[in-house]
């Protein structure tokens, strides 16, 4: 009997209570990306519904966007863009601010890494909040980007993440979704 994606992923991400503070469960990909199986389904997943649109580049977002769009990108025969912290790559940069949690922070990638007009995908692990991917987003768009959609493995519906995305204009596809934060 073939095991639905949802469980297949349900099975294979791990919850951690109270990281990195008491209230919070953490939604931790480690256990996902060290089951091949459910690995090779997760990007199967994600990179299924953009399969010939001739997107060219995977943009990830620092570090789990890393993993998961270095593997979408082979299969999509497409380049990769990191999308990375201040002060982390060599090149020069475009820079961004992004709200956190308790604050701001600012991320960059590469000012020839995105020509304009040209198809990205944006990927990360998980969105919660979104202000690191409303960020990559706005990031990809004054680069000139035509952002195909921002994909994740993990939903947090609760925290509004994806409805920030949605009002930029960008089409937002996740594979799970786990309420609460």
């Amino acid at each position: 009997m073939k095991t639905s994606l949802e469980d297949t992923l349900l099975a294979s991400i791990r919850t951690i209570p109270d990281y990195p503070k008491p209230g919070i469960l953490f939604r931790d990909i480690t256990t996902l990306l060290g089951n091949a199986r459910a690995f090779r389904r997760a990007v199967d997943e994600l990179v299924h519904p953009y399969a010939g649109t001739g997107v060219s580049k995977i943009a990830g977002i620092e570090a789990r966007g890393f993993i998961l769009g270095g593997a979408m990108a082979h299969q999509m025969s497409a380049g990769f863009v990191p999308i990375r912290k201040k002060g982390k790559l060599p090149h020069s940069t475009v820079r961004v601010a992004y709200s956190l949690e308790y604050g701001v922070d600012e991320m960059e990638m590469h000012t020839d890494a995105v020509k304009p007009g040209e198809k990205v995908i944006l990927v990360d692990d998980l969105i919660a909040t979104g202000g690191t991917a409303e960020g990559a987003t706005k990031l990809l768009k004054q680069m000139g980007a035509d952002i195909v959609a921002a994909c994740f493995v993990i939903d947090l519906p609760d925290l509004g993440g994806r409805k920030k995305l949605e009002a930029l204009g960008v089409d937002v596809r996740t594979l799970i979704a786990f309420e609460g934060h």
